[in-house]
Formats: C-alpha cells, structure tokens, sequence
C-alpha cells in the first residue's frame, strides 16, 4: 500500500517539477516574479535539479526518522543505551518547550516502592479508593532466561533459502527494471519517417523490426507514471485480500508470476499504436490511453500480489528464528543488487535497440527474465520458519506443535 502511495505522489511531484523554468516562466524565467530580471540560474542550468532535490528532502527525512525514533529490535542489542534515540528524546522534548505543550514521561518504578507507597498511603485513602491487590506476595527471585542459541552462519544456506534468494534477486532485477526502462521509453522521440533514427530504418516493420517511443514530456510521463501506483492501489484493496486468501501465498505468487512476460512484450508495441497526433508531436488518443492502461494493469496486477508474497516467502524460509535478521539482510542485499544491475544493462541494450531498430528487444529480453523467475520459484517451498533444531530445541519441537 505505502509502494503504490509513493509510486503515485513521486511521478506526478517529478513531472510537476521537472524543468520548472519551461513550464512555469511567470515564476522562474526571465523576468519573472521569483527569478527577476535574468531568471533562476540554477534551474536554468540544471533543469531536473529541483525534483532530485526533493527526493534527497524526503530520503533525509526518512534516514532521520530511522536514527532518532526506531527502536531496536533485534534480540541481542534490545534494551542497550541507543544515542540516536535520546538525542530524539531531547528534540522532541525541546520542541514541545519551544511551542508550550505540556506533557509527562513516566518512568518505571520498582515493586518495593508500589507496596511501601500502598502501605504509606492507605490510612488517607477516601471511600472511592481500593486496592488492586490486598494481600501482596513476597517478590520471587528474579530467573534468568537461558541463553538464546543461534544457527551458524554456515547453516543457513539450505536447499530452500538458495532457491528463495534466487527468485527474489530475479523479481527485483525485472520489476526495478521495468520502472526504470518505462520512465525512458514513454520520453524516448516517436518514430518520424521524415527524420527516422537511425537513418536506415525507414518504415516500422511488425513483429520485431519497429522503433521509438511516445515522445512524452516530463509532466504526461509523470501522470503516465502514477496511473501504476493507481491501479496498485486499487488492486490491494479490493482484489488481493480474496484472491490471496483462497490461492494462499505460493500458489498465488507462482500464479501472477505469469502475467510479468505478457506485460514486458506488449510494452514496446505501444509505440505502433494509432495515435491521434502525428510524430515528433507525443502520441495521444483514446486508443493509445487504452492499450498503455491494459498493459500496466498487468504489470500492477502481477506485481500486487508478487511483491507482498515474496517477502512473506523469504520471512517463512529462514531455517531458525536466530537468524531471521541475517537472512532479511542478505534478501535485502541481493535485491539491492539486482536493482543495480537491471537498469544500467537495460538501459544500455534499449540504446543499441534504438539505433539498430528494434526497440523492442530489450522488453522481450526483461520478459525471458521474469520467465526465469518462474522457474525458479517452481523450486522453493514456504518453510516455517524453523526447520532445522539445535540442541536441546528437540524437546520443546511438540510443545510449539
């Protein structure tokens, strides 16, 4: 749900503020009422400047959120002195004495201090007052939990986990890619047969031999963008639940898998569909709008219901609890990885597509891709999360059952 938010607030906030002074010249340009006389030079210069600003505004605003609120939760530092924590505490504390709010931090007290204070208190207690435990036992020692065990690294790299892994290092590489390839092909210059890049290609030739993209500018790119985070939306909210409930996680997510090829090699033919304006004007009508809708449908259709799964199926194949985080972490670093990766060897093959003619081959390519994908995951299971016993973990194994 937060991915097809930001999917949507991001490309319509980049298509708004991308080139500010070509689209808004009353307010950057040449005498204009921020820019004055000779306009704002750096955005002048820098065109695509300002939205990357913004977006480092909101990755600082993320990253300082993470340092100055989060609490830990990983077993072995739970509980530890956190610096990033109490220099939070002393901000917030400090804003609420800038602005005069009023409130109260409580602190825990002991057992001893809650009896002597009942005890000290109780020949002034009025009518309404009870107490909540008349009779108080004597304290129990205090028993220290036994030590935690936790599966060697070496252990984890079961069967399971290398498949899991393989499948989402291919999820990550196709879908990163795609947003990437998508952005450029809806700005790549439409085919003109007056001015055909490159010069030999001179007519579009079906099924494999056509060439250009849409020709969009930043702000219909943008819009062309949040219609993903649209249809995901609505996806999550009125399909995924049902569906997902009687398919379960697996099945659905091998299920969906499916409709990424179909999504991937229908993309580049978008550019041969009737447009209602003639090139190097960008395409538009009906019929184009429709055709570009059907095919995100389907990427967001696969996608809705293969990245909420993917991380359910990583969480469920860790071999013991102990090592959940490490094995999030290295997920976390091979889809990285992968996302990488896909979009600079993409974004390479879709330049020796264009000026060979044949845009499309790098869609069909990403396409082979999500097929391997399905392969993959053909051979992963959904563990549960603790399939291998340590020591002395073999007698608690019919307690958990």
């Amino acid at each position: 749900m937060c991915f097809n938010i930001g999917v949507i607030i991001g490309p319509i906030l980049g298509g708004l503020l991308a080139d500010p002074v070509g689209s808004y010249p009353n307010l950057f340009g040449d005498n204009s009422s921020l820019g004055g006389q000779n306009g704002i030079w750096w955005m002048k210069h820098w065109p695509y400047a300002l939205p990357n600003l913004l977006s480092a505004c909101f990755l600082f605003t993320a990253a300082a959120g993470v340092i100055f609120g989060l609490e830990e939760t990983l077993d072995t530092l739970r509980g530890k002195p956190d610096l990033g924590l109490r220099i939070g505490h002393y901000i917030a504390g400090l804003v609420r004495r800038i602005f005069g709010r009023q409130t109260h931090r409580y602190t825990a007290i002991g057992a001893e201090d809650t009896l002597n204070s009942s005890a000290s208190n109780s020949s002034s207690r009025t009518t309404e007052s009870y107490d909540l435990e008349s009779n108080p036992q004597p304290l129990k020692p205090e028993v220290k939990a036994p030590p935690k065990r936790k599966l060697p690294f070496r252990r984890i790299w079961t069967r399971n986990v290398i498949f899991t892994l393989l499948m989402s290092a291919i999820l990550a590489l196709h879908v990163g890619t795609f947003q990437n390839l998508w952005f450029i092909f809806l700005s790549t210059p439409r085919f003109d047969p007056a001015h055909p890049i490159p010069p030999t290609h001179t007519s579009q030739s079906l099924p494999f031999s056509f060439t250009g993209g849409l020709g969009m500018p930043p702000r219909t790119v943008g819009f062309a963008m949040s219609v993903l985070g649209v249809i995901g939306i609505s996806l999550q909210l009125f399909v995924y639940p049902t569906v997902n409930q009687k398919l379960g996680t697996l099945r659905s997510y091998r299920w969906f898998l499916c409709l990424f090829p179909f999504a991937y090699c229908l993309a580049p033919y978008l550019a041969i569909v009737h447009s209602s304006t003639s090139p190097p004007t960008q395409a538009s009508g009906p019929l184009l709008w429709a055709a570009l809708a059907g095919v995100v449908f389907l990427h967001g259709l696969a996608r809705t219901f293969a990245l909420p799964a993917n991380t359910i199926l990583v969480n469920n194949c860790s071999p013991h609890p102990s090592v959940l985080g490490t094995l999030h972490g290295i997920a976390q670093s091979v889809s990285s990885a992968s996302r990488t990766v896909g979009p600079v060897a993409a974004g390479w093959l879709y330049g020796l597509g264009l000026r060979k003619g044949v845009v499309g081959g790098v869609w069909w390519g990403l396409g082979g891709v999500a097929i391997m994908g399905q392969v993959a995951s053909g051979w992963a299971y959904e563990g549960s999360g603790h399939e291998i016993l340590l020591e002395g973990e073999e007698e608690e194994a019919p307690e958990r059952r």
